[in-house]
């Protein structure tokens, strides 16, 4: 950051200068990471709250007669990835179950970008699966984690858990370095090399949290990559081993910061949540300030919510800093560099469920422990989560919690405002809008609170499972559901359907809407939809 310092022998010229040189950083700053209009990651740049400012948006499409329909792009055949949209780029994960390019044929993640004004194939980013174990990268999940633009930078953690920095514009201005070995990146194990082609995406630096440090992916490696100042933050995506027994990794982090420009690990969480890991670290960090305290929110894979300090720049500058606690060395079997996190409190959304031997209510129905799998919205000082029993062997019971930010240590019995029970599961991440918490459950009702109070105003059977989060924009509630059912529902206190769409796919990421366009996807098919379209 910028410092512009006044002493007594600057002159006011030098001074005014100065002044404005930062003032173009600022807005240099504020520029690089989105247009006006963009959405370059999934939620709001930091409190992750699904609320858009676009207007002018369709309350209905008709796919068939291409009513309201900008256009309309074939992906894989699973995308459970939430678009992004940034400097004339749509970025999407999906799989290559309708492939794009003849050279890659089979199973592989994918990350398509797309021009925004027709929907024309820019380049895509083509990654192997790993082989070895199915639960390490399931058969035909494709990339699940959603991008994150900042200026010309695309970051993003692929199917092989490796976190990467890719060039917005692809091969189009040339393969830029340090990393120069996308052909051997994109080509399967024991196959011929693939020569780089204008189609591909051009690698800037690549982490593999797995070889560096030593996490295990469960099923599908998911996270939407936080980007603050000079630091990437980054859920892990660790989780149980095969036979669903237990951690195979323990030790590893669930949280970790990376340096932006370079890839160098940065900081990590000391918290020990490998342990207490259910089934895996999917809910990806949000940030706040409190009280003039920039904070970190993280939702561990052991169903606890955590606030840290948000490092700063100096943070970054080796040992310098005692700020926080140093990574030692060690002979462990992936030796690490960097600090630890300073924890400012943790909550638990259901203390009194199993802590104990935990795995042993894989499974269990009726009792488990909780799991958080949404991001944690920070809104006027306050987390609004949602939480509960993992979707797939937890009980089937869930909830919103709303959390005062404010308090220091373990805020568990303290910190809590008010608690709203859900239906079955939910892996949705809330919007708050004026005073208004919009949420979604897997039992697919949609629920309109009071953000205050926790009081409910109504609920929607919108007909199918939902696993996609809400989004507010233009006065309307948008949700898919997993029957491929498409609502937009009105904001406010009372309920009212706007429109509905019957898709033929069924719908798993969150509608986005920027620059006046509306995006949904399906399992197959990328939409972009306006007012009176065609």
């Amino acid at each position: 950051m910028v410092e512009v310092v006044e002493n007594n022998r600057m002159s006011f010229r030098h001074y005014m200068c100065g002044s404005l040189r930062l003032c173009f950083l600022l807005i240099l700053t504020a520029s690089a990471f989105a247009g006006s209009g963009d959405r370059p990651q999934w939620g709001d740049r930091h409190s992750r709250n699904m609320v858009s400012d676009e207007e002018d948006l369709p309350a209905t499409f008709d796919p068939e007669t291409a009513v309201n329909v900008r256009w309309a792009q074939a992906l894989g055949t699973a995308c459970y990835s939430t678009p992004v949209v940034s400097q004339g780029k749509v970025l999407v994960g999906t799989n290559n179950g309708q492939p794009r390019d003849p050279r890659h044929e089979g199973d592989r993640g994918v990350l398509m970008c797309f021009n925004e004004t027709d929907g024309s194939l820019v380049w895509q980013l083509v990654v192997p699966k790993l082989s070895e174990d199915r639960y390490l990268d399931w058969p035909k999940a494709g990339i699940s984690s959603p991008a994150t633009v900042e200026g010309n930078r695309v970051f993003l953690v692929t199917n092989r858990n490796e976190v990467v920095s890719l060039d917005l514009h692809g091969m189009a201005d040339g393969n830029d370095g340090p990393f120069l070995d996308e052909g051997r990146h994109m080509t399967p194990e024991g196959e011929s090399l693939l020569a780089v082609g204008p189609l591909d995406a051009d690698i800037i630096w690549l982490f593999d949290l797995r070889s560096a440090l030593g996490v295990r992916p469960h099923d599908s490696a998911h996270s939407s990559i936080l980007v603050d100042g000079s630091y990437l933050y980054i859920n892990t995506s660790n989780g149980l081993n095969s036979q669903h027994d237990g951690v195979e990794k323990p030790q590893a982090p669930s949280l970790v910061v990376l340096d932006k420009t370079t890839g160098k690990l940065v900081a990590q969480d000391h918290e020990n949540i490998g342990p207490g890991i259910f089934h895996c670290t999917w809910a990806s960090p949000s940030l706040g300030e409190v009280n003039g305290r920039r904070l970190v929110f993280f939702g561990g894979g052991d169903g606890v919510l955590y606030a840290f300090d948000a490092l700063k720049p100096e943070d970054n500058q080796g040992p310098k800093t005692s700020r926080h606690r140093l990574l030692a060395t060690s002979s462990e079997e992936t030796p690490r560099s960097g600090r630890f996190l300073d924890r400012v409190w943790k909550f638990d959304p259901d203390p009194t469920a199993p802590k104990k031997n935990i795995h042993q209510y894989i499974g269990n129905r009726r009792e488990s422990p909780s799991t958080i799998m949404s991001m944690p919205v920070f809104d006027d000082g306050r987390i609004y989560l949602t939480t509960g029993g993992d979707i797939w062997w937890g009980k089937r019971q869930s909830w919103i919690k709303c959390i005062d930010a404010s308090q220091t240590g373990d805020i568990t019995e303290s910190g809590l405002i008010w608690s709203y029970p859900l239906e079955h599961h939910s892996c949705s991440t809330p919007s708050i809008q004026d005073g208004l918490v919009y949420v979604a459950d897997t039992a697919g009702k949609v629920h309109c609170l009071d953000a205050m109070t926790g009081k409910p105003y109504w609920v929607h059977s919108a007909g199918g499972e939902i696993w996609a989060s809400t989004l507010t924009a233009d006065g309307k509630v948008y949700i898919g559901t997993r029957r491929g059912n498409f609502w937009a529902l009105a904001t406010g206190r009372e309920k009212r359907v706007l429109g509905s769409v019957r898709m033929n796919d069924p719908i798993i990421s969150t509608a986005v809407a920027a620059n006046g366009t509306l995006y949904v996807s399906t399992l197959y098919q990328l939409y972009a939809l306006c007012e009176d379209s065609p």
